[in-house]
């Protein structure tokens, strides 16, 4: 029993250090994004051209610039967290699957960016010309800067952490959790789950924004089936060589 309650120490100790760690990296992280806030929040309005949203209290600037760079200090320290993450839950897997997670792990980031650059580039235009629009004949638009803010980040955040679909079930898969052949099954459940996140994420209804989100969605769920058939088809080629040696009949016999 001293064994075991010194084991669950150690873990709530090495969570400790490492949720220390990511934190500190995160406060850095957001003093560097505060640093540039001006362009980072140029960058943002970007995707609306001649639109000049305005703030009518007094802390809603200072709430805006903060709530960017937390949201650049994530992104900036995000392989840091990914890497304290990972290296928490390593000691608890086999052999194959920390190199497998730890080979995988820049991927993160990777995924994450190509979402936040896809919600950027391609979702955000139509997105924010929809609602700028939309009405205008009647009434001209004065858009606060905290409400355009909560839109363009709430789009972009959550594209980056679907856009990690396929690293989460190639993971999944290579713990054995998971199969290509039942997420295949799934495969007709996924496509209506993946209309209804393209729903949630968007702010608009205009179906045609909802379906610039939703199909992706789809394309990394069937690229996530992919990885899964990649990684259990990996580990049958990994102990394929170790089973024929079992099965190889010893000299002395």
């Amino acid at each position: 029993m001293a064994e075991k309650n010194m084991s669950i120490m150690s873990h709530l100790d090495e969570l400790r250090s490492r949720l220390i760690i990511s934190l500190i990296s995160l406060a850095v992280g957001t003093a560097i994004a505060f640093a540039f806030r001006d362009p980072l929040l140029s960058i943002l309005i970007r995707p609306s051209p001649g639109f000049r949203p305005v703030y009518l209290e007094l802390t809603e600037m200072l709430g805006v610039y903060m709530q960017l760079s937390l949201l650049g200090g994530f992104i900036l320290t995000l392989p840091v967290i990914a890497y304290q993450a990972a290296m928490f839950i390593v000691p608890g897997l086999l052999p194959k699957e920390r190199r497998a997670l730890l080979i995988m792990l820049p991927g993160v980031t990777v995924l994450f960016l190509l979402g936040v650059s896809f919600g950027y580039f391609v979702v955000l235009p139509p997105t924010i010309t929809f609602l700028i629009s939309f009405g205008m004949n009647v009434a001209e638009p004065q858009i606060r800067i905290s409400n355009y803010f909560n839109v363009v980040v709430t789009v972009l955040f959550w594209l980056g952490v679907v856009f990690e679909i396929p690293f989460v079930m190639y993971l999944l898969a290579r713990i054995k959790l998971i199969s290509a052949g039942t997420l295949s099954r799934y495969r007709r459940y996924s496509i209506v789950v993946a209309f209804i996140l393209g729903a949630l994420i968007t702010p608009t209804f205009d179906p045609i924004t909802q379906t610039l989100v939703s199909v992706p969605i789809v394309v990394l769920y069937e690229l996530g089936i992919l990885l899964a058939w990649l990684a259990r088809r990996g580990e049958k080629k990994e102990a394929s060589p170790v089973a024929a040696a079992d099965q190889a009949p010893s000299k002395s016999e």
